[in-house]
């Protein structure tokens, strides 16, 4: 290990792998809430965050597991799962009266059509107002399963179910 009065130890979250101090510093300086977007190996969660002095405050939140609810039968954490529960995150935020945010994808890689940015173009086409480039977002027929259907037989009519879930959803923002 290095030694000598000029080596810095890094925080421990940077030595873990789990925080990028350099750009959350940027968005939290932004004051503007963030839509931080996480995917588990079963889940997608998304929440709307806030930083105070005494730490960060979640003011919505959806999860892919609440997607069950609205008559979802796929996997959980599927591109179109996602793109659901960005939808059905969006919904809240504006239940809440939050019309605006910015993507917080933390250290997950940015990838053009990423299960995050499914997340994101649920969002966006539920009315929420994120900033973004059109590039990144998935296409229509990949964020509503259409390639899931062409390799898996047993998945069913997944481009229909969610259709109708991500109509279900919409109803509900009415």
């Amino acid at each position: 290990m290095a030694t000598g009065s000029r080596y810095f130890v890094p925080f421990r979250r940077r030595r873990e792998g789990k925080t990028d101090y350099y750009q959350r510093t940027r968005l939290v300086v932004s004051d503007v809430p963030r839509m931080v977007v996480r995917k588990t190996n079963r889940h997608i969660i998304v929440q709307l965050v806030t930083a105070e002095m005494d730490g960060d405050r979640t003011l919505v939140a959806a999860n892919s597991a609440e997607l069950e609810k609205y008559g979802y039968k796929g996997s959980t954490s599927s591109t179109p799962a996602a793109y659901l529960t960005g939808m059905l995150f969006a919904v809240k935020a504006k239940k809440a009266s939050q019309d605006s945010a910015i993507l917080d994808i933390g250290l997950n890689r940015a990838t053009p059509g990423a299960r995050i940015f499914a997340a994101l173009k649920g969002a966006v086409e539920a009315g929420l107002a994120i900033p973004h480039g059109e590039e990144i977002l998935p296409s229509d027929e990949r964020a509503k399963g259409a390639h899931i259907a062409a390799y898996n037989k047993n998945a069913g009519d997944i481009v229909k179910n969610v259709e109708q879930v991500a109509d279900a959803i919409k109803k509900e923002m009415a």
